[in-house]
């Protein structure tokens, strides 16, 4: 394995959505840009609706992983940014479901708009890929 979740016992325990730490042990990192929901038609998939969004968000990021050899249980870093921290368990619904298991670092933050007025949130990774 290439990464390493680790939650020291010298600090506070993490909510179990999130881990302190991740120890990249070998191999190049993929930076991932910030994912909207974009569909084929260059349009937002689910206007409205942040659980589909997630959705297609998450489907957007696993098919950029495995063009590199890599998937969600290579991810070091979760960044997101919402629209409305209001609705962020609508979104870790999905999340959760990517990583059912030591979840990466992780930060969500709200922002006051996107760059895209239907984009209720947007998602950036950092994963460990194969070494070339």
């Amino acid at each position: 394995m290439r990464v390493t979740i680790d939650n020291p016992p010298t600090v506070p325990a993490t909510n179990g959505f999130y881990s302190h730490v991740a120890h990249v042990s070998a191999g190049p990192l993929l930076f991932l840009s910030g994912q909207v929901a974009f569909g084929d038609d260059g349009e937002i998939d689910g206007v409205g609706d942040m659980g589909r969004q997630s959705e297609v968000i998450m489907s957007i990021i696993e098919r950029l992983l495995a063009a590199h050899g890599a998937s969600f249980a290579d991810v070091i870093n979760i960044r997101t940014f919402v629209t409305d921290l209001s609705r962020v368990r609508e979104y870790g619904a999905v999340r959760n479901r990517y990583f059912p298991k030591d979840p990466p670092t992780s930060t969500t933050v709200e922002v006051s708009k996107l760059f895209h007025p239907d984009a209720l949130l947007e998602v950036e990774v950092v994963a460990a890929a194969p070494a070339a």
